[in-house]
């Protein structure tokens, strides 16, 4: 994941927002339990994000405490406590996809990038080892969702559909594992596919110039009205992960699941189109 899935602060609750802030100091702490300090600073929206789906479909949040700051400990914050391992689950899953990114990178990236993420490659190896060996199912799917990718980037016309797929079925795979019933597997299946969908589509949107200029892949080079497009499709992945949302019946955090959905997305969507818009007659 790459840091798309954000709340619209300015429509949250005062509660809500403290709510948001103490599952993220939560989720900071965690990590530095689980990995180590270093391992903060890849902490993420989209895992922030994921922790509270996780701990609002368990409803295995147990309330918050106050303590200190882990990086200023004059400062005191709230963390939220929960019963499961929902916060230790999305830090596994932070530190397996940043690892995942990382390969990535050497394979795709310029010189210097590559030389950096060689550098530090062994770091995030160490982690990911650790968070693969309790819970091999999340490095799994990562794992096959890498693979995919790679595979359909190979394709002499790869196209959208077949480039978004891997992020978007790896999404979907992760919250099927949550689902209890039948009517849940469908429902979270296409929620996960549609935000994977999501999240890939906007990368590729806010990649485009960068990888035009690397001649890097991107699915959209050679789109006609490529503006439309790029809006049209990111639409329908927002329409269809609604739609499965509203078919959840969520009670916690359901304020801020709300404003992510109905608010972050479509406002990252927007600022990030800004970018693409008509710069002279004939361009995207």
């Amino acid at each position: 994941m790459f840091g798309y899935i954000k709340i619209e602060k300015s429509e949250l609750l005062v509660r809500e927002y403290e709510a948001y802030k103490a599952v993220y100091c939560g989720l900071c702490r965690q990590m530095g339990r689980d990995y180590s300090f270093v391992s903060r600073f890849i902490l993420s929206y989209d895992c922030t994000f994921y922790a509270i789906v996780l701990m609002s479909l368990r409803r295995s949040c147990e309330g918050f405490e106050l303590g200190r700051c882990r990086f200023n400990p004059l400062k005191r914050c709230q963390f939220c406590k929960n019963r499961d391992d929902a916060l230790s689950e999305a830090a596994a899953l932070s530190v397996i996809l940043a690892y995942y990114k990382v390969l990535d990178d050497i394979r795709d990236g310029g010189f210097l990038k590559r030389l950096g993420m060689r550098a530090v490659k062994p770091f995030f190896s160490r982690w990911r080892k650790k968070a693969a060996k309790r819970y091999p199912t999340l490095d799994e799917l990562a794992s096959k969702m890498l693979c995919g990718q790679q595979e359909a980037e190979k394709l002499p016309s790869c196209g959208l559909d077949r480039a978004a797929d891997p992020t978007a079925s790896f999404l979907a795979s992760v919250l099927l594992l949550e689902a209890k019933t039948e009517t849940e597997k469908r429902v979270l299946h296409r929620l996960g596919y549609g935000l994977g969908r999501f999240i890939y589509i906007i990368d590729a949107v806010d990649d485009f110039e960068k990888d035009e200029k690397t001649n890097s892949f991107n699915p959209f080079h050679d789109v006609g009205d490529r503006y439309n497009v790029m809006k049209n499709n990111l639409s329908q992945a927002l329409a269809m992960t609604f739609e499965a949302y509203s078919l959840l019946d969520l009670t916690d955090f359901k304020g801020i699941i709300d404003n992510v959905i109905l608010k972050g997305l479509p406002k990252v969507q927007s600022e990030i189109l800004k970018k693409c818009e008509v710069k002279n007659e004939g361009s995207i």
